[in-house]
C-alpha cells in the first residue's frame, strides 16, 4: 500500500503491515493499542467497551491516553453488502471521511472528530479499514425524538435539526445518506451530522439534506411517532435554503 498523506495536526505512519493516520496528540496511544491486533479488535476487547449498534458493532471506549473514542470497522452498505463485505479497493472511505470531517468542522458543522484511521492489506488491490472518532456523547434522533413527549420538547428538536441542516447549506455539503439515524443530539442539546464519509461539497446540491431527512422522519411516523406539523417541516426546508 503507498503511504496516505496526513493532513496537517495528523501523522501518517506504519504499524506491521497497517497503514495508519492519527491526530498527532494520540499517535502513540493507537500505536500501542494495535501489538499485533487491529484497531477494531483493540476496542472489542477493553473491559470498559461498550457495542454501538449499526452497519456493524462499533466499539466505545478509552485510549490509552484517556481519550474517549468510538471505532468502528468499515462496511459496505445497500445491495451488494452481501458480497463486498468489509472489502475496499485502497484507500477506502477513510480518508474521505477525515478530510470531510475536517472540512465540516472548520466551518462550525457539528461531526465527531476523527481521531485515526487504520488500512489493512488484504488480497490484491483490497483492503479492510477501521476508523477511531472522538466520542462525543448524545441520543440518535429517532430515541430523542421518541423520548419527546410535549410540543415544546419536540420544537426544541426541530430548531436543533434546523441549526444543523442551515449549517450544512452554508459549508454546501451534501450528505447523500441524511436519514434519522445519521443524526445524533448531542448532551448539549445540538444536533450533530454522522456518517460523513460520503458527504459531497458544492452549494448546487446542498439542497438536497432536508428532502432525504424529511423523508427519514415520516417513514419513522409509527416507530418513533415522528408526526411533522407543517410548521416544523417550514423551519427545516428553511434553514436548507430549500423552498417552504
Amino acid at each position: 500500500m503507498s503511504e496516505h498523506p496526513a493532513p496537517p495536526g495528523y501523522e501518517s505512519f506504519l504499524v506491521g503491515r497497517a497503514q495508519v493516520v492519527a491526530l498527532q496528540e494520540v499517535r502513540l496511544a493507537i500505536e500501542s493499542s494495535m501489538n499485533g491486533v487491529s484497531l477494531h479488535e483493540w476496542a472489542s476487547r477493553q473491559p470498559s467497551a461498550v457495542p454501538m449498534k449499526g452497519r456493524a458493532t462499533a466499539w466505545a471506549t478509552m485510549l490509552p491516553s484517556g481519550v474517549e473514542t468510538v471505532v468502528r470497522h468499515s462496511h459496505h452498505g445497500g445491495f451488494f453488502a452481501a458480497v463486498t463485505g468489509d472489502l475496499f479497493l485502497a484507500p477506502t472511505r477513510a480518508p474521505r471521511e477525515l478530510a470531510a470531517a475536517l472540512r465540516l468542522a472548520a466551518v462550525g458543522v457539528r461531526t465527531p472528530e476523527v481521531l485515526a484511521y487504520a488500512v489493512y492489506p488484504a488480497f490484491g488491490p483490497l483492503v479492510r479499514a477501521d476508523v477511531a472518532t472522538r466520542l462525543l456523547r448524545g441520543i440518535p434522533l429517532p430515541e430523542a425524538w421518541r423520548a419527546a413527549r410535549t410540543d415544546d420538547s419536540r420544537q426544541v428538536l426541530v430548531k436543533a435539526i434546523a441549526r444543523l441542516l442551515e449549517s450544512l447549506h452554508r459549508a454546501g455539503a451534501t450528505h447523500p445518506d441524511l436519514n434519522m439515524r445519521n443524526v445524533l443530539i448531542t448532551d448539549s442539546g445540538e444536533a450533530a451530522v454522522l456518517d460523513v464519509d460520503r458527504v459531497t461539497f458544492g452549494a448546487a446540491a446542498a439542497g438536497a439534506n432536508v428532502q432525504r431527512l424529511l423523508r427519514s422522519m415520516r417513514k419513522q411516523r409509527v416507530g418513533y411517532g415522528v408526526d411533522l406539523t407543517s410548521t416544523q417541516v417550514a423551519r427545516m426546508r428553511a434553514a436548507d435554503g430549500a423552498a417552504a
